[in-house]
C-alpha cells in the first residue's frame, strides 16, 4: 500500500491539491483532474405496466473497461442536469455516474408556473406517491443498466461493474438514498437494494415518526452523511435536529458524518443561495471526501479508507466544521 498517510493536502485556488501524490493514482481522491471524460450520454429507462419513464444523464470516464458506478438522485424540483460538479469529478476519477430524473418530483412540477405558485406546487409534490415512485425508479434503473451493459453495440456495453454500485442523493434524493440503502420502515427494510454497496447522503433526515434508531439501526453498508448548520430547505419541515439525528442512530462500522459550520442546503448543489456567495471550500471538500469514500468502499482501496480515518480530513476543514466517523 502506498505510504499516503504522510502526504500533505493543501487548498490552492479553491481546490484541494495533494502535495507529493502521483497524479494518476486512483486512490488520490483530491487530485486536480481536467474534466476530459468521454462525455455524457442521455438515455431513458421505462418500466412497469404504466411504462414509467426515468430519464438518465450518464457521465462516462475515459476508460472503456468495466468501472464502478454511482447513481445520483436529485432533490425536489431538480433534474438529472443538476449537480454536474459531482458527476464530472466522479467520472474523471473513473466512475460511471448515473444521474436519475424522477418524473413527478422533478423540475416539471414548477417549470411552467408563475413564481407565486411554485412553492405550493413543490410542497404538493412531496407526497407518498412520488416517494414510492422514486424508490421503484432506483432498482428499475439498475436492472436496465445490467441489460445495456450486456447488449452488443450499446454505448454502455462492457463499461459497468455491477458488483460495485454506490448510491447518492441530496435532500429528497437523500430520502431516496436512505430508503434503498438500508433504512427500515416499520422494522422492515422494505426498499433496500442489496446491489448497493455504499451510500452518500447529502442533507440526510430522520423520519418524523419513531425513534431514529428504529429506522437506521440496521444499516449494514458504509454510509457517509453531509449536512450544514444552516441546512434548512425551503420546502418541507426537516430542521437541523432531524438531519443530525441520523448519524448517532447508525450502527458502528464505516459510518461518516461531515457538518459544515454555516453550510446551507444549497451548499451541496451547483447554485448558491440567492444573495449569498458560495463558501469556496465546500465543493472541494465534498468532492474529496465523496471520492475517497467511493474509492474505499467500491474499489476496496485501503489507502483511501485510511485517508478518511487518519486525521488529515480535519486539516481541510474550516473552524467550526465537524468530521466524525465510527
Amino acid at each position: 500500500m502506498r505510504d499516503s498517510l504522510k502526504l500533505r493536502w493543501v487548498v490552492v485556488g479553491g481546490v484541494l491539491l495533494c502535495a507529493g501524490c502521483e497524479s494518476e493514482t486512483p486512490s488520490d481522491p483530491v487530485r486536480v483532474v481536467e474534466h476530459d471524460t468521454a462525455g455524457t450520454i442521455e438515455l431513458e429507462v421505462t418500466y412497469g405496466i404504466l411504462q414509467r419513464a426515468v430519464p438518465l444523464r450518464i457521465y462516462l470516464p475515459d476508460e472503456v473497461s468495466p468501472r464502478p458506478l454511482v447513481l445520483f438522485s436529485h432533490g425536489l424540483g431538480g433534474s438529472n442536469q443538476g449537480s454536474r460538479y459531482l458527476g464530472e469529478h466522479w467520472a474523471a476519477h473513473g466512475y460511471v455516474a448515473v444521474f436519475l430524473q424522477h418524473v413527478g418530483s422533478d423540475e416539471s412540477v414548477w417549470r411552467n408556473l408563475p413564481a407565486s405558485e411554485r412553492l405550493t406546487a413543490l410542497n404538493g409534490a412531496s407526497n407518498l406517491r412520488n416517494t414510492l415512485n422514486r424508490l421503484r425508479d432506483v432498482p428499475a434503473v439498475i436492472d436496465q443498466l445490467a441489460v445495456w451493459s450486456a447488449r452488443a453495440g450499446h454505448p454502455l456495453e462492457g463499461r459497468l461493474d455491477l458488483g460495485r454500485i454506490g448510491m447518492a442523493g441530496h435532500s429528497y434524493g437523500a430520502v431516496t438514498t436512505q430508503a434503498v440503502s438500508g433504512q427500515t420502515q416499520r422494522g422492515k427494510a422494505r426498499f433496500t437494494d442489496e446491489r448497493i454497496k455504499a451510500a452518500l447522503v447529502l442533507s440526510p433526515s430522520a423520519p418524523g415518526r419513531g425513534k431514529p434508531s428504529e429506522h437506521f439501526g440496521e444499516v449494514r453498508i458504509p454510509w457517509m452523511l453531509m449536512t450544514g448548520t444552516r441546512d434548512i430547505a425551503v420546502v418541507g419541515t426537516q430542521d437541523l435536529s432531524a438531519r443530525l439525528a441520523v448519524f448517532p442512530a447508525l450502527p458502528d462500522g464505516d459510518k461518516f458524518e461531515l457538518v459544515f459550520e454555516g453550510g446551507e442546503h444549497n451548499a451541496f448543489t451547483d447554485g448558491a443561495s440567492p444573495g449569498r456567495e458560495r463558501n469556496p471550500n465546500h465543493h472541494p471538500v465534498i468532492l474529496a471526501l465523496s471520492t475517497a469514500f467511493w474509492d474505499a468502499y467500491l474499489r476496496e482501496d485501503e489507502t483511501a479508507e485510511a485517508w478518511l480515518k487518519n486525521g488529515l480530513v480535519d486539516e481541510r476543514l474550516e473552524p467550526g466544521d465537524r468530521w466524525q466517523f465510527k
